[in-house]
């Protein structure tokens, strides 16, 4: 019989992710996975500042998102992945909206 190899000492398990396009139906942007897939495909989104233009880049919490979402520019700090799409309330706990911050800087004086 073998027996299991223990992990090294200092050895990370690695961050939880989900892909960007699931996260982004959780999320509520957007009504389907597969519109949210179809959006990320489009290349007009930016994860962390990097041009992303595939649906299955891996979102942790922490990363900075930055889209286009109607007449308005997006940008959202992911705060939890989630499990399921859960109501609009539910959702809104997954991110906090930078937008408000972001338009401020912009406009405020020197």
């Amino acid at each position: 019989m073998t027996r299991p190899v223990p992990a090294p000492p200092g050895d990370v398990a690695p961050e939880p992710a989900l892909r960007l396009d699931k996260w982004l139906w959780h999320a509520r942007f957007f009504k389907s996975r597969s519109l949210a897939a179809a959006f990320c495909a489009e290349g007009r989104l930016r994860l962390n500042r990097r041009h992303i233009d595939r649906a299955s880049a891996p979102v942790r919490a922490g990363d900075v998102l930055t889209f286009p979402l109607g007449n308005a520019i997006r940008v959202v700090r992911v705060l939890a992945l989630g499990q399921r799409r859960g109501p609009p309330a539910e959702a809104r706990t997954l991110y906090q909206d930078l937008t408000g911050a972001a338009e401020s800087a912009a406009v405020a004086p020197l």
